[in-house]
């Protein structure tokens, strides 16, 4: 994601998100932190291909943001900040994608766990993070406002953890 896909990301985000939508600037401070050696986040999106190919010089606009995703890193834990994806697209499986490409991401950062905060009445998303092996470990109550809706927490243990542990078992 860069700095020209906010606009149509933020009008994305309304349409999903209409009680708790991310703000401009907050989007603005997470891609702050996305670029250079010291990057702790990574942030992407997905784009429509048009219906008919452009020329070059025609390209600005024809495409679609579809999907987005974001994950931020501290040490060796990330946290999944946030996935969307449009809703006619919804259950193609582009949510997954993007959701493999933040994984890549946690792994690219040495991150050893992902968590992430899910509506508890997002049994979509919920069933997507449990196909790819997280595991709820909690609740925040009231984490999604002005709605007060819960938020159901949940973890992955990355194989990179598994690895070392299995590595260490095995030599110490």
């Amino acid at each position: 994601m860069r700095w020209w896909d906010i606009d149509p990301v933020l009008e994305l985000e309304k349409d999903l998100f209409p009680e708790d939508a991310w703000s401009r600037g907050m989007f603005w401070s997470e891609l702050a932190h996305a670029r250079g050696a010291e990057a702790t986040r990574h942030y992407l999106v997905a784009e429509d291909e048009p219906a008919e190919p452009a020329e070059p010089a025609e390209t600005g606009g024809t495409r679609r943001i579809v999907g987005y995703a974001g994950l931020a890193s501290a040490g060796d834990q990330a946290d999944v900040q946030t996935i969307a994806v449009a809703r006619d697209l919804q259950g193609t499986g582009l949510g997954g994608r993007l959701l493999e490409e933040l994984l890549r991401a946690a792994t690219a950062f040495e991150c050893h766990e992902v968590l992430l905060e899910c509506r508890v009445d997002n049994v979509r998303a919920q069933k997507l993070y449990e196909r790819y092996g997280f595991e709820p470990i909690g609740f925040r109550r009231g984490y999604y406002q002005p709605g007060n809706v819960d938020a159901l927490v949940m973890r992955l243990i990355t194989n990179q953890a598994t690895e070392e542990a299995t590595e260490e078992k095995n030599h110490g």
